[in-house]
């Protein structure tokens, strides 16, 4: 939670008077000892009395902090610094965001690891520790995740059966999983995921706002389960696109779509991403593996290195010094022969007269 300068100040002074007497802040003055709640509130109201505040309580005060941060921020940060669950403070409040702020601005396409890192550590074995790590590291979706029994996970061989696929479980995941099957009383119920104080199985409406109330307090307030779901299988599609590169050298927005079912737009985005992430290298149409061929933006050095110990060479030779293919090395031959960077004769290329000068 946020703390103000009057509070620090206010929080200060009571340390220094009675910091030793108590590990609590709020103590009696004559006990000097925790306070019970029912004390709390009894002096609370009868300060607001006399001060002229007749009829409002600590609940009051705590509505309008809520009010109030509503009005600067918006609402998925407020139910992390109120400590409110996310479908009980947007159906009490919601009408105090200001209209512009009452939609959830777009998601980020990427999740924050080491948050949701943090936050598994903190949920572990609990419903929403064993969706969050079903959902991000096996992919599975919110209704599989709730009709999941324990008939289906078999923790010997590490293996959860699904009707359309068998998801091989991690260590960490096998770990939780068997402590959450230790827990089982007799006669629960064959369903893995148990609302802990009743034990009977958690739809998935009621697992949405455990898992998004649980996310937003970790800071990840974009994210939803879904995207977690999606996140998994996106890194397995690119694994895919990847392993088809190094097998056959290179690949083309063409063969992408073809291997993951992609529109045009949605295979040159992926090719995209992973070549912004350094995974591929993009020369011309083709997308090669990083480290098996020279990037653009270093092939004219290359180039220019070889030609000046070599002398002129033929576009075959320079296609096997970029590791690329001849149709697209005949066409980077021809843009840098367009800008005078290089001079063809024949079925050769060399460096003009005036680079050879001044080298």
């Amino acid at each position: 939670m946020p703390l103000d300068r009057e509070t620090e100040t206010c929080l200060r002074l009571r340390f220094e008077r009675q910091g030793t007497v108590s590990p609590f802040v709020v103590i009696s003055d004559r006990l000097r000892r925790q306070m019970p709640p029912e004390s709390i509130s009894r002096l609370a109201r009868t300060a607001l009395d006399q001060a002229g505040l007749g009829g409002i309580s600590l609940m009051d005060l705590r509505h309008d902090f809520i009010i109030r941060q509503l009005e600067q921020h918006d609402w998925p940060y407020v139910a992390r610094i109120s400590g409110i669950a996310v479908n009980t403070l947007y159906a009490c409040f919601s009408g105090y965001l200001p209209e512009g702020r009452r939609k959830t601005a777009g998601r980020r396409t990427e999740v924050d690891a080491f948050l949701l890192w943090k936050l598994l550590q903190t949920e572990g074995s609990s419903p929403v520790g064993l969706a969050l790590w079903m959902s991000w590291k096996l992919g599975m979706q919110a209704r599989e995740i709730v009709a999941l029994t324990w008939s289906q996970v078999d923790l010997d061989r590490g293996v959860i059966h699904l009707p359309d696929r068998d998801l091989t479980l991690g260590i960490t995941l096998r770990r939780l999983l068997r402590t959450a099957q230790n827990r089982r009383r007799e006669g629960d119920d064959p369903h893995v995921l148990l609302a802990p104080n009743s034990r009977r199985p958690i739809d998935q409406p009621r697992l949405s706002k455990l898992v998004r109330t649980a996310l937003i307090r970790g800071g990840l307030e974009t994210v939803s389960l879904g995207d977690l779901c999606r996140e998994e299988r996106r890194e397995g599609e690119d694994a895919r696109l990847l392993v088809y590169a190094a097998e056959k050298g290179a690949i083309s927005r063409s063969e992408a779509m073809s291997i993951l079912g992609l529109s045009k737009v949605a295979a040159y985005e992926r090719l995209r991403q992973l070549t912004a992430s350094g995974r591929l290298v993009r020369v011309g149409t083709k997308y090669y593996p990083a480290g098996q061929v020279v990037p653009p933006e270093e092939q004219y050095g290359v180039i220019r290195e070889f030609l000046t110990q070599s002398g002129p060479a033929y576009r075959q030779d320079l296609a096997a010094l970029l590791h690329i293919g001849d149709r697209q090395c005949a066409l980077i031959l021809k843009h840098m022969v367009e800008a005078g960077r290089l001079v063809r004769t024949g079925q050769r290329y060399a460096l003009p007269v005036e680079e050879k000068a001044i080298l």
